[in-house]
């Protein structure tokens, strides 16, 4: 079955470099409008993928993202505001790019084309059966992805992905395919346009529905995030007000002496 590779389909726009500033945000907006659309249809995956993650996740296991580009930078995104809004240690959520860290903020070249490397670098983790592997990349069929699901799946680690191009080999491969039709992008080939914002999209739905799952959030507070800042503690403060019925002086004493809602809220109970 052949991959239709609508990520590099020609745009349905032309003479692009003639359009106003105002018509260029205008079209580019209306194919924006689209995309949640197509995460839309595609909730079916996604619950699947959230489903199996948790159960790695409830027995101990991490999360990693594999992607290059684009796609890996997202997935590097993604984790990192894992441990400072959920109070989940560092390393419990992985992202992983092709290229090494510096490819984070400058491209590498040809390093989404190793098909051994992915492994390569999970292995430096020690990534096992006790985890969840998901591979992001838009096209589908980028090496460095495929060839981390392909030796994740030998090793039986489950794996799930994220793509926007049907029947895509990643997709064929992956345990939990996520596939996410975008249709052509507004710039020909430009996938960290409509394809971008649809994973990001997506990974927040995952990454958000997995804490929430893990008791990382109490009705529809952060219970739990890292208090690394004046805006952090503010809110912490307001959140303690609220949850404890207490005063605002009350609640910044308890927040200066524990350093942590959760905590505090278990000390102001204690004395109860």
């Amino acid at each position: 079955m052949n991959q239709i590779n609508h990520t590099e389909s020609p745009s349905h726009y032309d003479d692009l470099e003639k359009k106003s500033v105002l018509e260029l945000i205008t079209d580019i907006n209306n194919e924006d409008a689209s995309i949640a659309k197509t995460v839309k249809s595609a909730l079916p995956q996604i619950e699947k993928l959230i489903n199996a993650a948790l159960k790695k996740m409830q027995g101990g296991g991490r999360l990693f993202y594999i992607g290059a580009g684009t796609s890996g930078r997202l997935g590097i995104l993604d984790a990192s505001e894992i441990p400072p809004t959920y109070g989940v240690e560092e390393g419990v959520v992985l992202g992983i790019i092709a290229g090494g860290d510096n490819a984070i903020r400058k491209a590498i070249e040809f390093a989404e084309d190793d098909h051994h490397q992915a492994w390569i670098d999970l292995n430096k983790h020690q990534i096992n059966s006790k985890d969840f592997l998901i591979g992001i990349a838009a096209s589908g069929e980028t090496p460095y992805v495929l060839g981390g699901i392909a030796i994740a799946k030998e090793k039986g680690i489950t794996t799930g992905c994220i793509v926007c191009n049907s029947m895509s080999s990643i997709a064929q491969m992956a345990d939990y395919p996520i596939e996410l039709i975008t249709g052509p992008e507004f710039v020909t080939g430009s996938t960290r346009m409509k394809a971008g914002t649809a994973q990001k999209m997506t990974l927040n739905m995952i990454s958000t529905s997995l804490m929430i799952q893990l008791g990382k959030v109490k009705g529809n507070k952060m219970m739990e995030m890292k208090l690394s800042n004046n805006k952090l503690n503010k809110r912490a403060i307001h959140l303690l007000m609220q949850e404890l019925n207490i005063s605002n002086e009350e609640a910044t004493s308890l927040i200066k002496k524990h350093r942590s809602i959760k905590e505090s809220i278990k000390a102001f109970l204690t004395k109860l």
